[in-house]
């Protein structure tokens, strides 16, 4: 074991914080005796400020005491914020006692020795008198070797006295007057103890007072610069930072931008064991929950993942020069440009695993979050507590869950729809973001689809071995692929199967440009092209690699859904569509829908005529491609390699079991009869081709 873990104990105590830079420092977190007597919700806890009772800091080599008086500190917080005043002579009187203030006090980071150096090479001049502002421009400094060792220990002691010091509260109090009207939660905790700081950091979301929300944000910054100052996380993740080995919990063993990489590293393993991988160590509950609060509050400012900013500090000024920081604009920006060749590696990677995590957990997306709030509520679509938390919180519950809202034709909104939207993309476009793709489809990648990962590709190439065109899938694998193409539902916009919307564009533009875009009638348009001397080959082969899987799920064609759900749960006993049935075989409903398609009305029980409609389109649709009908291919595959082995052009093979129906087996013979009649009857009803 390496030297950043000695002396690394469960008491909590020297441990914490190694052999050097703070000695007889100790965690007094009396948020764990109050939360035992329910004085604190357990949510609160985790972001809370550690009450640390500072017995004597160390002196570090060439500066003294490193603790700046107390008053120095609360002024350099006060005059960091704008000026509450609503008039010149309020303002400058505010700015003429900080002034006397500062003079008399006299505490400058950029005066101290140890950073002196650091603060006037890599900070702008006129930060230089604001301490907070000294700070926001050390820790956010790219290179880990930038800033002096002294200087770092100098900044770990400043953070830790801001994050402790009473007088903060006072501060916090008059900026945020109306804020604690508001919340009332946090105006009721005890004064003090530092428990108002650490509610209002937890609810800074919610607060819309500027000059509030600005100080509260200054707070978080610090807090999350180092999680350390997160109260309970190390306390509940040391054990798991140990055996993992995810770095140095000790200070000034590693900088500011190290400490970062911690929680990156636990998020890593969290990722890893979600997949199922060869000795992925099983993170304890307690830890796990601390993981995936901390992501939650940092969705919406991408400078609180410190690990992600620093990785894409250099693309963010590439890609997302001009994009807005707050409610997680530049996660979103960044997720849009992920597979660009530009994209470092490491921007990359540190992007995947945090999309990873709101495949986990949706709430690791602020902007879905925020947008869908209400309408999760409205659908009932939030935690239930009879279900197990790792699939309530999944990304794909939620978007089944919403998604069946919009097919039944119940109202979500634009802003919640368009982040669906953009998740649905973003699962499409990455197999990894899925867990069950990675664990049960290992071997039919590493066989078939490496080196395809970029934009849908080696998604599109499991689902062309999925249709037998490239070799086989087993059946956990066809069931992972099957449950991804539900939860993005491509269906109903193409727009969000990447692969298929690039391959297809010139088609589109040509054969279905009087059709909207976006419109779930592309799909259909593309079909009734297909094998037309419109079609091109790519278009054609995700066209029906796609088509595949619609077809073994009836609610994935939204035009078919719409007009036949009555009839489906009337006649044929169908489960709700976010929901699914292990008794009902792939392609078991569409059966049953065009079994009662052509019943006589003496026979009764027969589709409405808009149900029928959609039956027979989709019907001449599958005729072109035997593997488009699950029950047909199911039933005639001894037929077909028996009679049709060498009828391979379009829609040969059912022509070829039309033509040889009397010697199908009996099974066989009956599901090509059935759909003999239909075809018939379509042809007799000249039911327009809509889109020739």
């Amino acid at each position: 074991m390496s030297k950043a873990f000695a002396g690394v104990g469960s008491s909590g105590q020297r441990g914490v914080f190694g052999s050097g830079g703070v000695s007889g420092a100790r965690f007094s977190c009396l948020w764990w005796k109050m939360a035992a007597c329910g004085r604190v919700q357990p949510l609160l806890l985790l972001m809370s400020l550690c009450l640390l009772s500072v017995q004597a800091l160390k002196p570090l080599p060439g500066f003294g005491n490193v603790r700046p008086p107390a008053a120095a500190m609360h002024q350099q917080s006060r005059a960091a914020l704008p000026n509450p005043g609503n008039n010149a002579a309020a303002a400058a009187a505010a700015a003429s006692s900080g002034a006397q203030s500062r003079r008399s006090t006299g505490w400058k980071l950029a005066e101290e020795q140890a950073c002196r150096e650091d603060v006037t090479r890599l900070c702008p001049k006129h930060t230089w008198t604001n301490n907070l502002s000294v700070l926001e421009c050390l820790q956010d400094k790219k290179e880990d070797t930038e800033i002096a060792t002294d200087c770092n220990h100098l900044l770990w002691n400043y953070k830790l006295n801001l994050t402790t010091d009473p007088k903060f509260e006072s501060v916090a109090l008059e900026v945020c007057t109306s804020t604690m009207l508001e919340l009332k939660e946090c105006a009721d905790e005890e004064r003090g103890k530092g428990y108002l700081m650490s509610c209002l950091v937890d609810h800074r979301i919610n607060v819309t007072e500027r000059q509030c929300h600005q100080y509260i944000t200054k707070m978080t910054s610090i807090i999350f610069s180092d999680y350390r100052l997160i109260c309970g996380f190390m306390d509940k993740c040391r054990e798991d930072i140990n055996t993992l080995q995810c770095g140095s919990i000790a200070v000034g063993e590693k900088d500011l931008h190290s400490q970062g990489e911690v929680i990156a590293c636990l998020e890593r393993a969290l990722v890893r064991e979600a997949e199922q991988q060869d000795k992925a160590h099983q993170i304890k509950d307690a830890c796990k929950k601390s993981i995936m609060r901390v992501a939650e509050l940092s969705a919406d400012d991408f400078h609180l993942d410190r690990y992600l900013y620093f990785s894409c500090r250099d693309d963010r000024e590439r890609f997302c020069e001009n994009t807005q920081v707050g409610e997680g604009r530049v996660y979103k920006c960044l997720f849009n440009h992920k597979f660009e060749e530009a994209m470092s590696e490491k921007c990359r990677n540190a992007l995947t695993t945090r999309q990873k995590l709101i495949a986990q957990d949706y709430k690791v997306s602020y902007s879905l979050a925020k947008a869908c709030k209400a309408d999760l509520r409205k659908y009932r679509c939030n935690p239930d507590t009879s279900m197990p938390r790792a699939r309530e919180a999944r990304l794909s519950y939620l978007l089944l869950c919403l998604e069946s809202a919009v097919h039944r034709g119940r109202t979500v909104t634009g802003d919640c729809q368009g982040e669906m939207l953009d998740y649905r993309r973003m699962l499409m476009e990455d197999f990894s973001l899925s867990p069950e793709i990675v664990l049960h489809c290992r071997g039919e990648i590493e066989a078939h689809c490496s080196g395809l990962h970029r934009k849908g590709r080696t998604l599109h190439c499991l689902m062309r071995v999925a249709r037998g065109d490239k070799g086989t899938v087993d059946n956990l694998c066809q069931t992972a692929l099957q449950t991804l193409i539900q939860s993005a539902d491509p269906g109903a916009d193409y727009r969000i199967d990447r692969a298929l919307n690039e391959a297809c564009e010139s088609v589109i533009q040509t054969a279905c440009k009087h059709i909207r875009s976006g419109d779930p009638m592309i799909l259909s348009c593309l079909m009734e092209h297909l094998y037309t001397e419109k079609m091109v080959q790519d278009c054609e082969h995700r066209l029906l690699e796609l088509q595949y899987f619609i077809s073994r799920d009836w609610k994935l064609d939204p035009i078919l859904y719409r007009k036949c759900q009555n009839d489906a749960s009337r006649l044929c006993y169908t489960p709700s569509w976010n929901e699914s049935s292990e008794l009902m075989p792939p392609g078991a409903v569409f059966s049953c829908l065009y079994r009662h398609a052509y019943r006589t009305e003496e026979q009764g029980r027969r589709l409405t005529r808009d149900c029928k409609v959609e039956v027979q389109r989709i019907l001449h649709q599958r005729a072109l491609d035997v593997k488009l009908d699950p029950e047909l291919q199911k039933r005639c595959m001894t037929d077909l390699g028996k009679w049709c082995s060498e009828k391979t052009d379009t829609g040969q093979e059912l022509e070829c079991l039309q033509d040889h129906l009397e010697d199908l087996v009996s099974s066989c013979r009956d599901v090509v009869g059935n759909l003999t009649e239909l075809e018939s009857e379509f042809i007799f009803t000249c039911l327009p081709f809509r889109f020739r």
